[in-house]
């Protein structure tokens, strides 16, 4: 027997096998990643969405809803839809292109400094070292939306990664260099997470107020054979960034 189907029910349309709040979602993505919607710009209402895409104003609405939940959008009562600060949810060991990617936005990085250094002891003894040993250090300063979002400092073994002090790691990920170009699978970290504050230089850099509070996170990284490869202080802004922890029993 053939079921009636209730013609009164909206029926979200379809294309390329996509359902129509996921193409709404991906234009307002696409229009943030390529830069014609920055965070605090205003995003078409949803009765304009649903006119824009043939849809229903629940459909609009929905799609708005999923967007807000992933913190893309922000929806002010009364006032609009704007374009969210964006910010990363620490959950997993990825490289700043991955989150940033992951989050459809598009990184940019600006190398600080990039040399052999040594006299840093309590940086050797993390990576296993004696104190006195000579490393590379590579300073970023990471943006996104045309923001500095972080300063990075990373510390490799001088012995293995000198070459890392000519390679293009403005342009490129440093998780993936190691990966490609050394053979190194990158498996987990242990991280310490603590507050400081932004000095002259620091508050400089991330267009903060001297004093702001900003989030630091120390990572020791490990290859998967267990062996200590990297070693990362990141200095985030608290406004910009959200450490997720998942907890189980």
């Amino acid at each position: 027997m053939a079921m009636a189907v209730n013609s009164a029910i909206p029926q979200p349309r379809r294309k390329n096998g996509m359902p129509a709040y996921q193409r709404i979602q991906y234009a307002i993505r696409k229009r943030i990643e390529d830069g014609h919607l920055k965070p605090g710009d205003t995003v078409a209402s949803e009765r304009e969405l649903a006119r824009l895409h043939q849809v229903s104003l629940m459909t609009a609405r929905h799609a708005l809803a999923e967007l807000e939940r992933e913190g893309i959008v922000e929806r002010r009562r009364g006032v609009g839809t704007f374009v969210a600060p964006p910010k990363i949810h620490f959950n997993k060991l990825m490289s700043y292109t991955e989150q940033m990617a992951s989050c459809g936005l598009a990184p940019s990085s600006k190398i600080i400094f990039a040399r052999i250094v040594n006299g840093e002891p309590e940086v050797a003894a993390r990576l296993g070292l004696p104190g006195d040993s000579p490393m590379v250090k590579i300073e970023r300063l990471r943006h996104t939306a045309n923001e500095p979002f972080a300063v990075e400092s990373c510390y490799l073994r001088a012995e293995e990664f000198s070459g890392l002090v000519d390679a293009p790691l403005g342009r490129s990920s440093l998780f993936s260099t190691l990966e490609h170009d050394y053979g190194i699978e990158l498996a987990y970290a242990d991280e310490e997470v603590d507050a400081t504050a932004a000095d002259a230089a620091l508050a400089e850099l991330l267009d903060v107020p001297r004093g702001a509070p900003l989030l630091r996170m120390r990572q020791v990284i490990y290859s998967a054979q267990r062996k200590v490869v990297l070693y990362v202080v990141g200095i985030y802004r608290s406004d910009r960034h959200t450490l997720f922890i998942r907890r189980f029993r």
